[in-house]
């Protein structure tokens, strides 16, 4: 990608979590809020590890990781319930960002990366789901909108289903697709 696209795209997403804290704080739904923000945080993921561990992002990695933060923020302004694949898209992306981290991880370390990316990602997934229905049933208890929304067994099962595919997708392009995180620091030089 040319720099200039990646800098649009940058900005764009920017704006967009803007755009959706903006109408989160407006619609006082404090789920689009806190994903929105959350939305930043996970955008300043690859300046921060690109320091501490002596990496550099691709231009379509940075754009992939944005564009994860923005969809799901997005999400919940109402896609989540309105658009029926878009639970099945975000868990898939999200799953194949943590699944890429395991596997550059594991790489650099000389192991299999295999059952690891695939331990990861499904007990991550788990612990999402489990905490994703704590805090919506400690929010309905106490009488505050949720942050995070469950929606019964057949969904929770469903985004299971599609961390693995997300796991698979990194497994599959792994190799291909993640070098530049796989080489230790004087492979790369």
């Amino acid at each position: 990608m040319r720099p200039s696209i990646v800098r649009e795209i940058e900005r764009g997403t920017r704006y967009g979590l803007v755009t959706v804290l903006a109408i989160g704080v407006r619609r006082r739904d404090p789920g689009a809020a806190v994903n929105a923000i959350l939305g930043f945080v996970g955008i300043s993921l690859p300046d921060v590890i690109e320091r501490r561990y002596d990496m550099e992002f691709r231009p379509w990695q940075r754009v992939y990781l944005e564009t994860a933060m923005l969809t799901h923020a997005v999400g919940m302004l109402g896609q989540y319930d309105d658009v029926w694949w878009w639970d099945h898209l975000t868990h898939t992306h999200s799953a194949t960002i943590l699944g890429g981290l395991t596997f550059a991880a594991a790489r650099r370390r000389g192991r299999d990366p295999r059952p690891r990316v695939i331990a990861v990602v499904a007990c991550a997934g788990i612990l999402w789901e489990l905490v994703e229905y704590t805090i919506h049933a400690t929010a309905n208890r106490i009488g505050f909108e949720p942050v995070l929304v469950t929606y019964g067994k057949t969904d929770t099962f469903y985004d299971l289903v599609f961390n693995l595919v997300g796991a698979g997708i990194v497994l599959v392009l792994g190799d291909h697709l993640l070098g530049n995180f796989t080489a230790s620091a004087g492979d790369r030089r």
